[in-house]
């Protein structure tokens, strides 16, 4: 199926939904583009007219169609280099101008873009590397980087290149110079069978990103009791999150054998930068074996 067949079903199924229609009438054309082709709300929408394996790619056609809506220099994305006025609102707390309207990315994206090229070798040594739930505006770019051994690796993703649970990972002991992980312990139920298997598989000298979401509290927050969508969203962020991490991740990921280094890379990058690629300071956990 082509992007452009894509575009047009959704843009169909859009306009068959009555709120989406008066909405489409009663707003200012670029107000409506921006609250709702550019939001969480809208994914929410798709996910139920939308087969799984089209989202992604259908939602990236429909956020470029209206990004002549917003040329500029005011931001710049680093993972596919296109800059706008202004980047598009995202999350179920929305947050403003965080949404690349080209690739999608979105502050973690771009963070770990830059941390990649600036602090580390991944672009540098011949490395095999293991890609959890496998972002497309990086899994592409990793795919054609000629010293990468790249595999990418999800459940349900239909653009990973191979089906595999992260609990139980078919590979050998030792087998990865990197693993990234970015974004998906707080969807597992059993996160320190995850963190274990990570561990197993990872060479010794070798290292990991293991981002999450995370919130100030001593305490990690879950409930895995919880399984209503909306409650779920309510206590961790997201229908599809069982917990929210607190600092006691540090000690989750040292009980498997991990060395946790909270990276402050963030917080040295000059005002102007962190302006610019609209970045979150938040510390990037890399764990080394």
């Amino acid at each position: 199926m082509s992007k452009l067949v894509i575009f047009a079903d959704l843009l169909t199924a859009f306009i068959k939904k009555q709120t989406l229609l008066t909405l489409f009438f009663h707003q200012p054309l670029k107000p409506y583009f921006n609250d709702m082709f550019a939001t969480y709300e809208l994914k929410q929408i798709a996910e139920k007219i939308v087969p799984k394996k089209y989202l992604r790619v259908a939602g990236m056609q429909v956020l470029r169609a209206t990004s002549f809506l917003y040329k500029g220099n005011a931001v710049t994305c680093p993972c596919c280099g296109h800059s706008f006025a202004s980047f598009a609102s995202y999350g179920y707390v929305k947050r403003p101008n965080v949404l690349c309207r080209h690739c999608l990315s979105l502050e973690r994206h771009r963070s770990l873009w830059l941390y990649f090229h600036q602090k580390t070798n991944l672009f540098k040594d011949k490395l095999r590397v293991l890609h959890f739930a496998p972002e497309h505006q990086l899994q592409e770019k990793f795919k054609n980087a000629p010293n990468l051994d790249y595999i990418s690796a999800d459940l349900d993703m239909p653009t990973a290149m191979i089906q595999m649970d992260i609990t139980n990972i078919t590979f050998p002991d030792n087998a990865f110079d990197v693993i990234i992980c970015n974004h998906v312990l707080e969807h597992v139920p059993d996160d320190h069978l995850a963190m274990s298997e990570l561990y197993r598989v990872l060479k010794p000298g070798g290292w990991a990103i293991l981002q999450t979401p995370m919130s100030n509290k001593a305490e990690t927050e879950e409930d895995l009791t919880i399984t209503d969508p909306k409650e779920r969203e309510r206590r961790f962020g997201q229908d599809d999150h069982v917990r929210t991490y607190g600092m006691d991740k540090k000690d989750r990921l040292e009980s498997v054998g991990f060395k946790v280094d909270l990276d402050k890379f963030l917080y040295e990058l000059p005002a102007a930068t962190i302006a610019q690629y609209r970045l979150m300071l938040e510390d990037i956990w890399i764990v080394r074996k």
